[in-house]
């Protein structure tokens, strides 16, 4: 029977082994655990394999979470991403409670969350996410806006630009794969160079992570392969 400490050290070889076939530096490439839909015991389980960064999608439930273990493991030093759209009235609990944001899309949600990000906190650390395939049922900016929105953010004083996220549209070639992931990878390497402290390129997931990876991607974003099929029903 497969547990998520066996799926975790699964997932890591893999991405051992695309950093070797591709000339990665060793542990070069992150592993985000998407926890959406599972239960606390998932992610505590997760933890015990060694794993500390952990991605939501859905308010209510993540703010849950975080303050579940700051409760009662706070010991675990764990760092939460939300990584799902952003709604305008849900900024001030994104902005309180998690220590990464990857979707921000627009400026609006940047200086919201940047006025509610509380003075006791460090920096929320955010990336612009980004539309490379141009579909309309996509969060993110166009590629063409997202050096203006990465100038604005980084003269945010609460947020820290940290670099790039994307989802592709879903294709079936590892080529197409690699073709937009590349195109991310060009836009990632222009705003590097102009913010130093960028160093986060957020895409990849369990379909299309050796792609990623062969890109340029530091962060992977892998939910099902780690927890097993998601439960949606209650969702908002």
């Amino acid at each position: 029977m497969q547990t998520i400490q066996s799926n975790l050290e699964h997932i890591h070889q893999q991405i051992k082994d695309s950093e070797r076939k591709f000339g990665r530096l060793t542990h070069s490439v992150q592993l985000l655990a998407v926890s959406k839909t599972k239960p606390k015991q998932a992610v505590l389980d997760a933890c015990q394999a060694g794993q500390r960064q952990f991605g939501e999608n859905y308010v209510q439930e993540g703010v849950e979470k975080i303050q579940y273990f700051q409760e009662h493991h706070n010991d675990l030093a764990i760092e939460w991403h939300f990584i799902g759209p952003i709604q305008s009235n849900k900024t001030r609990p994104i902005s309180e409670s998690f220590d990464w944001v990857h979707s921000i899309d627009r400026l609006k949600i940047a200086q919201r969350l940047n006025d509610q990000r509380p003075n006791h906190l460090d920096p929320l650390q955010v990336l612009v996410q980004v539309n490379t395939s141009g579909e309309e049922s996509k969060s993110g900016i166009n590629a063409s806006q997202a050096l203006e929105l990465a100038a604005a953010i980084n003269a945010l004083p609460n947020l820290t630009l940290r670099g790039l996220m994307s989802i592709p549209a879903a294709v079936s070639s590892y080529e197409e794969q690699l073709q937009a992931f590349n195109q991310l990878k060009d836009l990632f390497d222009q705003i590097k160079s102009q913010y130093p402290q960028v160093d986060t390129l957020s895409m990849g997931m369990s379909g299309d992570m050796e792609a990623a990876i062969e890109a340029g991607s530091t962060m992977v974003r892998i939910g099902t392969a780690i927890f097993g099929a998601r439960d949606y029903s209650n969702k908002q």
